[in-house]
This record gives structure tokens, C-alpha cells and sequence, in this order.
């Protein structure tokens, strides 16, 4: 049996992990054993981040919306009562972005939704 040298491989795995964990600081950056758990521990943190990031942003949305509808007398939760109601399907994201760019447009699906609820 041929004796197998592993530094080849060992070097690459290494490299893999010190190239993830460019930018730690101290030995988490230079030291296998250090830089390999930053790493896993990165990894964690970017999983859980990943859906922690819809949750955030929808809240943004809908502290948008609300602020959006108080001038036409509607409370967020009302305003989509009413679009339920009037059968509109635009998503939070949508009309948040309407409410900012497009003021005239939102201000036509308030109404809508309003007059749903008046009905």
C-alpha cells in the first residue's frame, strides 16, 4: 500500500475557511481552530438573519401603510379590512411602495378600500 502525504488537501480546506473568515479579527482570522468555529458560528447567524430580514421588513411595510392611511381617516388594520373587503390582492411591499412613489395611486385604492367598508 502507497503512503497517502494529506498536505495538499489539508491546505485547501484550510484556505477555504480562512478566505470565509477574511475580515475577524484577532486569531479568529489566522488560527484553524479559531476561524474554523467563527465561521460555523458566521454561518448561524447569516441562516437565522436570512429570515429574520422578511419579518423585519414586512413590519416596516405595514408602519408605512399605517402611517399612510391616518390622513384619510383609517387606521392600518381597517385599511386592510378594507381591501379584503373591496377585493383588491396587492401585497404590503406593493403598496408601501405605492403610498411613497406613486401618492395618487394609493390615495385611489384608499378610497376604494374606504367605500368597501361604507357598503
Amino acid at each position: 500500500m502507497s503512503r497517502v502525504k494529506r498536505g495538499v488537501t489539508s491546505h485547501a480546506k484550510h484556505k477555504k475557511v480562512y478566505k470565509a473568515a477574511k475580515g475577524f479579527s484577532g486569531r479568529r482570522k489566522n488560527t484553524i481552530r479559531a476561524a474554523k468555529a467563527a465561521v460555523d458560528k458566521a454561518g448561524q447567524y447569516a441562516f437565522r438573519a436570512r429570515k429574520l430580514k422578511k419579518r423585519t421588513f414586512r413590519a416596516l411595510w405595514i408602519q408605512r401603510l399605517n402611517a399612510a392611511v391616518r390622513p384619510f381617516g383609517m387606521t392600518y388594520s381597517v385599511f386592510i379590512n378594507g381591501l379584503a373587503k373591496s377585493g383588491v390582492v396587492v401585497d404590503r411591499k406593493v403598496l408601501s411602495d405605492l403610498a411613497i412613489h406613486e401618492p395618487a395611486a394609493f390615495q385611489a385604492i384608499a378610497e376604494k378600500a374606504k367605500a368597501a367598508l361604507a357598503a
